[in-house]
């Protein structure tokens, strides 16, 4: 035999080798992977399922309050049923609140837009041992376990100290304020009472007018259209929701008005934040939404398993303005 032909047998004998153990590896591997397929997997069912009701799924605000309900809904292992009307409507808000009651949900996060109409019904809830938080807007009327927001009255006064800062104490002021607001109703209507009651520490400033939108950029710029056109004494708009704010900036954009009209509004969404540092917003004041969402899950859960809640969480108050705008985007990073 060659010395060739011996390398070539000595090469076949390795090779016979090497298949006989990708045999057997193959084997075990399928072996293997057969009785991972038939062991049971361990899965964790939520422990409760709640149901959330907001004011209306448009506004960037609730948005935001939904994906800090989610965050901590993964936290816990509950499932939530997220319910809003499209845009502002008590109506809606109250039927939703009776679906959820009806379907015997373990725990009801809502808004309240309506006090008389949602009071019956909260306590229906709490008779039936289903816990009911209140986020944004309370009821302190029911017996909802627990409010979750911010003190509107102090928002209020933020806003109007803002405005204030913004005119040196001197401004014809205009309130674009959303379709729910009723001016008789103090009790809904904190934010504004709290801006008003400022106000009147400034005698050189005054609101001329409360106009009432129906939630959307078009509705603020027709607003703030008529205000222009309108009222030339307004020098000053003050906006409650990020919508009505974004509507209104684009208007004084538009009609090249920028440093003539003071716009004090609410929200920090992008594009608010970019008219705060062009100088077209002065500034925002706000709630903060995600922590809002959030904290209202867990407190849920909390008083689910505890049944001991506490009456008032407050998520604060943030005022964004071109002087501190870098530092809260850093602070949101």
């Amino acid at each position: 035999m060659t010395k060739i032909e011996k390398v070539f047998e000595l090469a076949k004998k390795y090779i016979i080798h090497i298949l006989i153990f990708l045999i057997i590896a193959t084997g075990y591997s399928l072996y293997q992977l057969k009785a991972i397929e038939n062991t049971p997997q361990q899965i964790n069912p939520p422990k409760y399922h709640f149901y959330f009701i907001g004011q209306n799924s448009v506004d960037p605000f609730w948005r935001e309050v939904r994906r800090g309900v989610v965050a901590a809904a993964k936290e816990r292992n509950v499932v939530v049923e997220f319910k809003a009307p499209r845009f502002n409507n008590p109506d809606e808000e109250i039927k939703y609140l009776d679906m959820a009651i009806i379907s015997k949900v373990d725990g009801i996060i809502t808004h309240v837009s309506n006090e008389e109409n949602s009071k019956d019904l909260i306590n229906e809830a709490y008779n039936k041992g289903i816990p009911v938080v209140t986020i944004e807007n309370d009821n302190k009327l029911s017996n909802r376990s627990t409010f979750v927001g911010t003190n509107s009255f102090l928002l209020g006064k933020e806003a109007a100290q803002l405005m204030a800062e913004a005119t040196n104490g001197k401004a014809n002021i205009a309130i674009v304020v959303s379709n729910d607001y009723d001016l008789d109703t103090a009790s809904q209507n904190l934010k504004i009472n709290g801006f008003l009651s400022t106000i009147k520490e400034f005698p050189n400033m005054r609101v001329v007018e409360v106009f009432t939108s129906s939630l959307g950029i078009l509705s603020a710029e027709e607003i703030t259209q008529t205000i222009l056109s309108d009222y030339p004494e307004i020098d000053s708009i003050f906006t409650t929701n990020s919508v009505d704010t974004l509507g209104a900036a684009q208007l004084i954009v538009d009609h090249n008005r920028v440093g003539e009209i003071t716009l004090v509004g609410h929200g920090n969404i992008h594009n608010i934040l970019r008219y705060i540092q062009r100088g077209i917003i002065y500034g925002t004041v706000m709630s903060d939404p995600y922590r809002m969402g959030y904290e209202s899950l867990r407190a849920l859960v909390d008083i689910t398993e505890t049944n001991n809640p506490s009456t008032f969480i407050d998520t604060g108050v943030k005022v964004i303005k071109r002087s501190n705008l870098e530092a809260y985007q850093k602070s949101q990073k």
